[in-house]
């Protein structure tokens, strides 16, 4: 029967415990209604602004591209897949995740009654016989529980939960960064590989006219001028050599950073044609659609609104602590001052005591606060329209690069064309005593430049695609309610 009263009473707080927990202290809520800014920014693209490919019904909006339906090519999907399991920095960001939700169990949790168990002892005189008495207490006990009157502790719990979902958003942002990193630094890799085999190639072609013209100068059918041009562009195939070989080492070691081990052999790029960059599809086209709405599901939009949702929430609880609060302390259980009748029958006893205390004077500390709280609030919403603009901006960029690149590597490729063509028509009338060595010479360093641009210009174009696709937010998850 003892145990029996122990248990309900404990109930009893239980039930108190979950009408406050529940919602009925939710009539009384200070914190402002949150509605989400309006973005500065139009709510359709410019008229002048290029959308490339438009969306399709069944994807509308970017969101609708998953990165490895972007990604065409099996060895950058690899690595993608690596980075995501081994970056340390996406580590670090997924941790941050655990610990604000656990930090929002912490915040819920406190809104419950902390109910202990124990067995206390306590030694005294007696105030009508002056003996030492003991008093032996077991049972259960709540300590200052406060009851959540005007929403103090719920809108700490709804400010955690926002901070929570921004951390959240901050992985994903750190997701998508760390996806396009490795996608841009593969790119390059793949472009300095490709100029390199150009260089080497040319290096090997002019190291021999070089030969050959020392030979025509001894013989005295070649000139100083011939030997020298020669000898010049054969150094500048040299120097373009070592420093693509740096180039390339250096975009090794920055994949291997960005994987967090290294770049296994067999998915480097492959060594084949100089002209890989160029003639392969890489990257798919990426979906715009017609409002620029998409960004505000962008996920460093989306932790920027967190973060103010946050602040809106504590300014309630600022305003809640000018407010009195009420405590409650209770216990239950069985009182004896002996041991051996601790647990006899007529020794249960339960108290209940609560405290409805208000601040007098705290120097204006609480109000302090409070207007700290809207000052944040304020500075939030400010950092969270600037983000919105970022993104648009970057958007934006991207948009004016989509068509412009285009056009410049179909006029490259056209350069490209006519550049191998002038060089065989050249080389023929070399061949046939038509054309000088220095006309040959002149044609061999232009085909080289011309082909070192077109690798450029394509790498340039593949990254302004991947830009348009991280701008727009890559692969989103669904945008929060306000």
């Amino acid at each position: 029967m003892r145990m029996q009263k122990t248990l309900l009473s404990a109930a009893a707080l239980l039930v108190l415990a979950g009408c406050s927990t529940l919602g009925l202290d939710r009539w009384t809520k200070l914190a402002p209604a949150y509605v989400r800014p309006a973005a500065p920014v139009p709510a359709q693209w410019p008229a002048s602004a290029p959308t490339g490919t438009p969306a399709t019904p069944a994807a509308k909006e970017a969101a609708a591209l998953p990165w490895r339906q972007l990604v065409l090519d099996d060895r950058p999907r690899q690595l993608v897949d690596r980075a995501l399991a081994n970056n340390r920095d996406l580590r670090a960001a997924m941790l941050n995740v655990s610990r604000a939700q656990a930090l929002l169990n912490a915040s819920t949790a406190s809104r419950w009654p902390a109910v202990s168990a124990g067995l206390n002892a306590s030694r005294a005189p007696s105030t009508t016989t002056g003996q030492q008495t003991t008093t032996l207490t077991a049972g259960l006990s709540v300590t200052a529980w406060e009851i959540d009157l005007f929403g103090r502790l719920s809108n700490l719990d709804d400010a955690a939960r926002a901070q929570w979902l921004g951390t959240e958003a901050g992985r994903r942002s750190a997701e998508l960064s760390l996806i396009t990193q490795v996608l841009a630094t593969y790119l390059t890799l793949v472009s300095d590989e490709q100029q390199f085999q150009l260089a080497e190639r040319t290096l090997a072609t002019r190291d021999e006219t070089l030969r050959l013209t020392r030979l025509k100068a001894g013989a005295g059918t070649a000139s100083d001028l011939d030997l020298r041009s020669a000898e010049t562009l054969t150094a500048q195939a040299r120097a373009s050599r070592a420093q693509l070989t740096r180039q390339r080492d250096q975009d090794r070691n920055a994949l291997a950073w960005l994987l967090g081990e290294t770049v296994p052999e067999n998915l480097l790029p492959p060594v084949g044609d100089a002209t890989a960059l160029i003639d392969a599809a890489w990257l798919a086209e990426v979906p715009v659609g017609a409002s620029s709405q998409v960004l505000l599901s962008r996920p460093d939009v989306v932790q920027a609104e967190q973060l103010l949702i946050a602040a809106n929430a504590n300014i309630g609880a600022a305003r809640a602590a000018l407010f009195p609060r009420l405590t409650l302390t209770s216990s239950a259980g069985s009182v004896s001052d002996d041991l051996a009748g601790l647990f006899k029958s007529g020794s249960f006893a339960w108290s209940l005591a609560g405290q409805f205390a208000a601040t007098i004077f705290d120097g204006g500390r609480n109000r302090a606060n409070l207007e700290a709280t809207r000052l944040a609030r304020d500075v939030a919403v400010a950092q969270y329209e600037r983000s919105v603009q970022t993104a648009f901006r970057e958007t934006m960029d991207a948009l004016a690069g989509l068509t412009t690149w285009r056009d410049q590597v179909a006029a490259q490729r056209d350069q490209l064309t006519a550049e191998r063509e002038r060089s065989r028509l050249v080389q023929l009338r070399r061949d046939r005593g038509a054309a000088s060595d220095l006309e040959w010479l002149d044609a061999q360093r232009s085909l080289f430049a011309t082909e070192q641009a077109t690798i450029q210009t394509r790498l340039a174009e593949l990254q302004n695609r991947l830009a348009l696709y991280k701008a727009l937010g890559g692969e989103q998850a669904p945008l929060p309610a306000p």
